[in-house]
């Protein structure tokens, strides 16, 4: 795909959508940060911190099946509206219980994460399906999806930052009232928005379980999809989830304090934001599937040495490298579906995806705060790190393949018919 600038897109709505999302992304990734800094403060648990990510994505994994059927069946754009609203309440009442509750907030803090989660659920569907009735040329596409990862990085690089500012200069109650007030301009960006009218199935016949039925015989009988289900579910499972220790690097590994995780947070965004721009600069017809598969080694390569690193400047530099491998599992992934499947399983489909990411991530944030307080931080991202190498190679091998598998189905094609019998 050609790199296409954020100034280029004809579409009014996606320029909105843009416009308002990079600013909410800066206070959801703040708050993120916060998160795990006040819960690491306040119980010195790696395990607790395990627990706060599994309760705002666990969630998401399970309502995202019904959010998904939700994003086929009604208006994208009207749901996706009541969830920034409804997270806009969620954000002021965590912003309440750090004013008034700190010293107990550690569980109101993931109560209110969970039902953050449960409201992601509806509202990535919606969001991830609604971005291609943004962009009015369909060839564009890949490159809105790549710009849009970009968005998410650069809020990833300077929200984390931002928020280690923030926190030790004005305090918790604050980081998270600026989250609160990061969702006014994306509500504002979705009012402004005139989408065409999105064509939605008659009433009659429905059956959710029918309809996912109908999704999963698709998945299974496209190869290219499944594949990509599969291995982002084992990342997800056993890699991804290395974000979660990064508190534990920060104060325990390299003796800091709030402002050093927002570094190593926002270093890692970094590296995610300069791999989202290399995506985005890739030509039209580039195989994306070997791209994930050289990336994601780059990836397992760099939190090796990022979990062998005691010099925190070269460890940073280590987790740059990784994040911009990882970016193509969220990005590339994402591409291949939304431009291959159709818009009647789109919502479905993702929905499904969006449980293979982020299902098994809280699963994996679990298992890695436990197992580090036995192991340490460094072994275990190291472990994770070799793991990535592994399952990239296994998903390397079965590309190459369906490589062979069609190059010799395509030589079949093209030999000419051969007459048999006598006359």
């Amino acid at each position: 795909m050609n790199f296409t600038t954020f100034n280029s897109f004809k579409s009014r709505n996606f320029r909105l959508f843009f416009m308002g999302q990079s600013v909410s992304l800066l206070g959801t990734w703040m708050q993120k940060t916060a998160v795990s800094w006040v819960i690491y403060s306040l119980t010195q648990s790696k395990f607790m911190l395990g627990v706060a990510v599994f309760a705002t994505l666990f969630p998401t994994a399970l309502v995202s099946l019904y959010g998904g059927v939700v994003a086929d069946r009604y208006n994208r754009h009207t749901v996706l509206l009541i969830t920034q609203v409804v997270s806009l309440i969620q954000a002021i009442l965590l912003t309440v219980s750090i004013v008034f509750f700190k010293d107990n907030a550690v569980w109101t803090i993931i109560i209110l994460s969970a039902f953050l989660g449960v409201i992601n659920g509806f509202d990535v569907p919606a969001r991830q399906s609604l971005v291609r009735e943004m962009v009015d040329n369909k060839d564009d596409l890949p490159n809105a999806l790549a710009l849009n990862s970009s968005m998410v990085n650069l809020s990833k690089l300077i929200g984390p930052a931002l928020a280690g500012f923030v926190l030790e200069s004005f305090g918790d109650e604050v980081c998270f009232g600026l989250n609160a007030v990061s969702f006014i301009p994306v509500i504002i960006s979705l009012l402004l928005m005139r989408l065409p009218k999105q064509e939605l199935k008659p009433s009659a016949d429905r059956n959710i379980k029918s309809e996912f039925k109908a999704a999963f015989s698709y998945i299974l009988n496209t190869p290219e999809i499944h594949s990509i289900l599969i291995f982002t579910g084992l990342m997800s499972l056993f890699v991804l989830s290395y974000t979660t220790l990064t508190p534990a690097f920060a104060k325990d590994v390299f003796n800091g304090s709030a402002s050093t995780l927002g570094v190593i947070d926002g270093v890692i965004g970094f590296g995610a934001f300069i791999g989202a721009i290399f995506l985005a600069s890739l030509k039209t017809g580039t195989d994306l599937s070997k791209v994930l598969a050289i990336n994601s080694l780059i990836f397992g390569v760099g939190l090796v040495l990022f979990a062998e690193s005691n010099i925190y400047y070269i460890a940073l530099i280590f987790a740059a490298i990784g994040a911009f491998g990882m970016m193509s599992i969220r990005t590339i992934t994402n591409t291949i579906i939304q431009v291959n499947v159709p818009n009647h399983f789109r919502g479905r489909v993702i929905s499904i995806y969006i449980m293979s990411l982020t299902g098994l991530l809280p699963i994996g944030s679990l298992a890695i705060g436990s197992i580090s307080h036995y192991i340490g931080v460094q072994s275990t991202v190291l472990i994770q790190g070799i793991l990535a190498i592994i399952i990239t190679l296994f998903y390397g091998k079965y590309l190459k393949k369906v490589k062979l598998k069609k190059k010799a189905l395509a030589i079949l094609e093209q030999q000419p018919e051969q007459g048999y019998g006598v006359k």
